[in-house]
């Protein structure tokens, strides 16, 4: 959902954001990617011009690089659904502004807000399919594996927690806090930047601009972790920050402005930003 206007430097907009969870923490010195050290180290440093990591949340942290369109897709597709992926996508962008105009969305956690995006998207069927594919067949296993990504994801995010402030940075519908909540990532993140809450949606740079100054930081001693080239990284690295792409392998990266990194994964931040500092041979 689109929604602007805020002013840059609206008080009320700043708090709305300052989500405070564990205090401030103080970055650690050292360090950038070496390819001859493992990935997973007892003890890693972070990158000493490196304060924050802002990182996106649907596709990104809830999957490796795929949004909630193809994964709903493939669940309806298994229920025995005949519509194109063309055709079935303006769907579910449709079930997503309404679940956003929900009275109760605010209060959602993930799985009901799976749940009730997928009982909307079976509204929007056509209705030989809506009559014989129930909402559950798409958010069971949309739900499913979602969960079982956030948790290898979350002990990654614990680490990279651990030297860094980070941020969640999402377009999404209002109840963002209740999902990280309910998936027990909440207390990872500094900040939380819910354009639901905010009413400014990515690309726009000034939801960019407030995380940063929320999370007290500068875009040169920021990275932005996103699956989106159009929400997260283009317009991330246009305020100069660095970007990591989360993509899988066969997705093509276009010419035109490209990311800092691309991972497959989120598990391969590890190797980017907390290995030691390579040595001088």
């Amino acid at each position: 959902m689109q929604r602007f206007g805020a002013p840059d430097h609206n008080p009320k907009i700043l708090r709305a954001i300052r989500q405070e969870r564990r205090g401030q923490r103080q970055p650690h010195g050292s360090s950038f990617l070496n390819p001859d050290e493992p990935s997973r180290l007892a003890s890693v440093t972070a990158r000493p011009e490196t304060e924050a990591l802002l990182l996106d949340f649907g596709g990104t942290i809830d999957a490796d690089g795929v949004h909630w369109a193809p994964r709903f897709y493939e669940a309806y597709r298994a229920a025995g659904g005949a519509l194109p992926y063309p055709a079935f996508e303006p769907l579910v962008t449709a079930a997503d502004v309404a679940l956003g105009r929900l009275p109760e969305i605010r209060a959602l956690g993930f799985r009901a807000t799976i749940d009730a995006h997928a009982r909307l998207l079976c509204t929007l069927l056509p209705a030989s399919e809506a009559a014989r594919i129930a909402p559950t067949r798409l958010a069971d296993p949309f739900h499913a594996e979602a969960l079982a990504t956030v948790r290898r994801h979350r002990p990654v995010l614990e680490r990279l927690a651990a030297g860094y402030r980070l941020a969640v940075v999402s377009n999404f519908t209002g109840n963002l806090d209740p999902c990280l909540t309910e998936l027990d990532l909440i207390r990872l993140f500094t900040v939380t930047v819910d354009s639901g809450v905010l009413g400014i949606s990515k690309p726009d740079p000034r939801i960019f601009l407030h995380a940063l100054a929320a999370l007290e930081t500068r875009p040169d001693r920021a990275w932005m972790i996103g699956d989106n080239l159009a929400a997260d990284i283009r317009p991330a690295a246009g305020l100069g920050m660095r970007t990591v792409w989360v993509a899988p392998a066969g997705r093509t990266q276009p010419p035109d402005g490209p990311p800092t990194a691309r991972v497959e994964r989120i598990e391969e931040l590890e190797d980017l930003l907390l290995s030691p500092p390579r040595r001088e041979r």
